[in-house]
Parts: structure tokens; sequence; C-alpha cells
């Protein structure tokens, strides 16, 4: 399986119900670095994966709705906790969303996966991996 990663990040702020949580309850800040993963078994016709800068780009725009965002008060995420790994997922699925509408290129239409992940720090980091 070949593979190529490009990188961002986002800053958001989120809080979280549910004791599990601890202080992160109360309204707090997080900076995550993205990595986006994608991935296909054969490379296209012009021997790459996805062009990468495209790939950075569609990151970019996926992040930049999230970026500098309360996401306690972004009405499709009431009454939900925007755990790193349900963020994982809404950028992996807003990707996919992206590379099945040609936002990436036709070479693009032959990849078989993406996985996001959000490091919330140099030691801790969630993904999520879904197929295209």
């Amino acid at each position: 399986m070949f593979s190529i990663t490009v990188r961002d990040h986002v800053m958001v702020a989120h809080s979280f119900r549910g004791e599990v949580f601890g202080p992160a309850r109360k309204l707090h800040g997080a900076t995550f670095v993205v990595d986006a993963t994608f991935r296909r078994s054969a490379l296209d016709a012009d021997n790459i994966v996805v062009d990468i800068g495209k790939a950075t780009e569609e990151l970019n725009a996926v992040l930049a709705d999230l970026n500098y965002r309360n996401l306690d008060d972004v009405p499709e995420f009431a009454g939900i906790n925007t755990s790193t790994e349900f963020l994982a997922k809404v950028v992996a699925d807003r990707l996919a969303e992206r590379v099945h509408a040609g936002a990436l290129g036709e070479g693009a239409r032959g990849l078989e996966g993406i996985t996001v992940s959000l490091h919330e720090s140099h030691v801790a980091w969630a993904s999520y991996e879904r197929a295209l």
C-alpha cells in the first residue's frame, strides 16, 4: 500500500460533559497538529498517490471551518463531546467528501482510504481510518 501524509494544525475551544473528563469539562482551548494520510494500492498514471499540493489545500480548507471556533457553539456538534477521536472522524469524513467531489483531481478517484490523526501533544494523539 502506498501513502502520502500532509500536515496542518487547528485551534479550537470546547468543553466536555461527563465525569471521565475531569477538569476538561470546563471550557478550554486545544491546538491539534493534524496529519491526513491518503492510501492506495497502486500509483496513478503520474506515479503518485495524490497531488500533495491539492491534498494540503483541501486539508487546510477542511480545518479552516473549525479553526478559532468554540465547538460548543457549532450547531452540528450540539450535545456531542467533541473529543480528539470524534474530531479525527469529522476531518476524515469531510476530506472523503472532497475526494468524491473531485477536489483532489481525477487521479484521486483511485484512493482507497484516508487516515486522520489529531496530535494533542508530542506524546498523545488519536486517529480515525476510513475507506473511500
